[in-house]
């Protein structure tokens, strides 16, 4: 009865995108980099294009903060 909704991709899939997205925003909302416009929109394009928002944050976001570290 409790692992029932898991056989449905679509659910799975929602939560795939979901954790993916909030680990996303978290992450765009500490960089020291970005501004607060810049923040703002890549927050709303991963949240509401997620699979894609994801995707280009991912290829694009995140090397801001990897110059910083090293």
């Amino acid at each position: 009865m409790f692992g029932m909704e898991w056989n449905n991709g679509f659910t799975f899939g929602f939560l795939f995108a979901l954790v993916l997205g909030l680990w996303a925003v978290i992450n765009i909302l500490q960089n020291d980099r970005t501004g607060p416009f810049g923040k703002a929109v890549w927050s709303v394009l991963v949240m509401f294009v997620p699979f894609f928002g994801f995707g280009a944050w991912l290829l694009l976001g995140p090397k801001a903060t990897k110059n910083r570290i090293g």
